[in-house]
């Protein structure tokens, strides 16, 4: 099974580093020196990790082969992909592989059905669950534990706790009474100044 574990940056000074976006929990395992890692486009690679370091908050790595910024400038965007076992799991309990979500129910706290995990949106200021409601519709949920505060792999579910409008749009009387609202507001105003134009006349 492949598991997209990284997205190459920009080239870094002038001996082959590139930054790496990492997206994985395990970095000193999948990005480690002398890991092999697939990529997309598939043309890119494989890359073989020759060196990582970190700067500045950031992962450095150079790959074999690429010596200097141009070869490294040529991979920016290229998806980092590592061969994993299926039956792996990470070693820390509270965090899951994107094979181990798809596929998963999605209910609310109060066992409301919701849909299906469909995929796994890796972003990089957060991860997103892409889950397919029953009538077709496609909804994001922010992967965090204020959101989904519990996944059940043995019962094959995750659950959701999402704000109102989420997961379904808000009911349209409430948008409805807020532009009668003010339909009736611009009537009175209208109705102010109509009031007073005879007196700016006389």
């Amino acid at each position: 099974m492949q598991l997209v574990v990284g997205r190459i940056g920009r080239a870094h000074g002038i001996r082959g580093e590139v930054t790496v976006e990492v997206r994985t929990d395990e970095p000193e395992h999948r990005l480690a020196p002398g890991a092999v890692l697939l990529t997309d486009p598939p043309s890119a690679g494989p890359l073989t990790v020759a060196t990582g370091r970190v700067h500045s908050g950031r992962l450095l790595l150079r790959f074999e082969g690429v010596a200097d910024r141009t070869a490294a400038e040529a991979l920016r965007n290229t998806l980092l992909i590592a061969e994993v076992d299926p039956e792996e799991t990470p070693e820390d309990p509270e965090e899951f592989y994107d094979h181990q979500l798809i596929g998963l129910d999605a209910v609310t706290v109060d066992g409301s059905a919701v849909g299906e995990v469909e995929q796994v949106i890796h972003l990089p200021y957060q991860d997103l669950l892409q889950v397919r409601r029953p009538d077709g519709r496609e909804v994001l949920v922010p992967f965090v534990a204020e959101l989904v505060p519990e996944v059940d792999l043995a019962g094959s579910r995750v659950v959701l706790d999402p704000p109102p409008g989420l997961i379904d749009p808000l009911p349209e009387e409430d948008s409805e009474t807020a532009g009668a609202a003010g339909t009736a507001e611009a009537a009175e105003e209208a109705g102010t100044e109509g009031d007073a134009a005879p007196d700016e006349r006389s």
